[in-house]
C-alpha cells in the first residue's frame, strides 16, 4: 500500500485513536488497523487493579484491530491486486487446457492428482481453440495453465505455462506437483521454482561432462 495517514481523532466518543488509513490504487481512502483507548468497557465489566499504593484503580483498555473489518480488508486486497493474486492465494491456482476431446481423460486424471495434493485446479471444457483457452485463463488471472495435447497424453505429462513466466515446457505430473508444493510453501511463483530447478539440473550435467 502507499503511505497511509495516521490521525489522533476518534469519531467514537472522541477517544485517543490511531488508525491506519491506506490509499488504494484507485485513490480511495480506507480505514484498516486501529489502536484505540477504551474507557467504557472497563467500567461496564467493573475491572480494577491494585496500584503501588494499595489502592484500587480502574484500568484503561487498549483495543488493537489488525484488519479492522475482515470484509473491508479483503475488499482492499482485491482492489489493490486487481484480482491478480499470487499463486498461493489464487482461488484457482491452475487451469488445465485439453486441446482435443481425447486429452480430456488425461486432464481429469491430472486434476485428480493435483487436487488430492491440496491444489485448486479446474479443467477447461475444451470447446474453444487453444489460443482462446489460454487467453481466457490469462484474463481470469489464473497463474498456471497446463496444456494437454497428443504429445502430453503419450508422455503422461503436461506442458506448463504461467502468466508471468510464459511457456515453461513439458513436465511430468509428479515433477509439476513437487514444483507447486515448493512454490506455495515459499510463496513464490511456479516459474521461479521450475526455472531454478532446470538451471540446477543443467549445471549438474555440465559438471558431469567436465568430470568425464
Amino acid at each position: 500500500f502507499p503511505p497511509s495517514l495516521v490521525t489522533s481523532f476518534s469519531p467514537f466518543l472522541h477517544l485517543p485513536f490511531i488508525p491506519s488509513l491506506p490509499f488504494s490504487p484507485a485513490g480511495r481512502l480506507w480505514q484498516c488497523s486501529t489502536i484505540q483507548c477504551d474507557f467504557n468497557l472497563p467500567e461496564r465489566f467493573d475491572l480494577e487493579y491494585v496500584a503501588d499504593d494499595g489502592s484500587k484503580k480502574r484500568p484503561i483498555m487498549v483495543h488493537r484491530a489488525i484488519f479492522g473489518s475482515i470484509e473491508r480488508f479483503f475488499g482492499i486486497l482485491v482492489e489493490n491486486t486487481a484480482g491478480d493474486f499470487p499463486l498461493w492465494m489464487s482461488p484457482v491456482q491452475m487451469r488445465l487446457l485439453p486441446v482435443t476431446d481425447k486429452a480430456m481423460d488425461h486432464a481429469q486424471a491430472i486434476k485428480k492428482r493435483l487436487s488430492s495434493a491440496g491444489f485448486r485446479v479446474e479443467v477447461d471444457p475444451g470447446s474453444e481453440r487453444l489460443g482462446k483457452q489460454i487467453r481466457n485463463a490469462e484474463q481470469a488471472r489464473i497463474p498456471v495453465m497446463g496444456i494437454i495435447g497428443a504429445k502430453e497424453v503419450e508422455s503422461g505429462g503436461v506442458t506448463v505455462r504461467t502468466r508471468l513466466g510464459g511457456q515453461l515446457g513439458l513436465y511430468g505430473v509428479e515433477e509439476l506437483a513437487s514444483g507447486l508444493v515448493s512454490a506455495v510453501e515459499s510463496t513464490k511463483e511456479l516459474h521461479e521454482v521450475l526455472e531454478k530447478r532446470d538451471d540446477e539440473v543443467k549445471k549438474e550435467k555440465e559438471q558431469e561432462k567436465e568430470g568425464v
